[in-house]
């Protein structure tokens, strides 16, 4: 079905509590179960945050100076790079999702909102989330969350991904193929 290709990227941005998060469950649960392999990427901007626990071996490794601090259990692999990423471009994404047939990306809206190499999902919950939406970002394949988007001036279509999570999924196959050339 899927030849070894660079991972399809699709953003998933909106404002908070637009169903940015239920959006990429949606995709990836659909996804998976068609044999692909997804990489989900989220952005959180808070500045203190860690995923680390104070105290813990790892958290000694990086308090001691390590950059990249690699947690492995039975069923898990946990890599936690230290670092500013003021920087990131999107290559430096994909490359740590390398083995992924697709990427979905949640937020880092400054650096794919305009990227029209990086097709957008948009999650809105108010009419004034389209507007904004639609000055901001493109390019939009398809606009979900708690606001149905509808009218004829749209550039995508609006999905109800609690009822349509499969016609979602097939209009992210559709451009997974046109990346490949299928």
């Amino acid at each position: 079905m899927k030849n070894k290709a660079i991972a399809t990227i699709i953003a998933v941005l909106g404002s908070k509590e637009s169903g940015k998060t239920t959006t990429i469950e949606a995709l990836t649960r659909e996804l998976t179960r068609r044999g692909y392999k997804v990489a989900a990427v989220k952005h959180i901007p808070e500045e203190d945050f860690t995923i680390d626990t104070k105290g813990k071996d790892t958290w000694r490794f990086a308090e001691a100076g390590a950059k990249t601090i690699v947690s492995i259990s039975p069923k898990e692999t946990a890599i936690i790079e230290k670092g500013e990423i003021s920087n990131l471009t999107v290559e430096g994404i994909v490359e740590k999702c390398q083995n992924s047939d697709i990427i979905l990306i949640e937020g880092f809206r400054k650096l794919l909102g305009e990227n029209p190499d990086v097709p957008k999902i948009v999650a809105v919950k108010s009419r004034e989330d389209v507007a904004e939406a639609l000055k901001t970002f493109k390019p939009i394949i398809a606009f979900t969350g708690p606001y149905p988007v509808m009218g004829k001036d749209l550039p995508a279509p609006y999905f109800d991904v609690f009822r349509e999570s499969a016609e979602l999924t097939e209009l992210v196959e559709k451009i997974i193929r046109e990346k490949r050339g299928f």
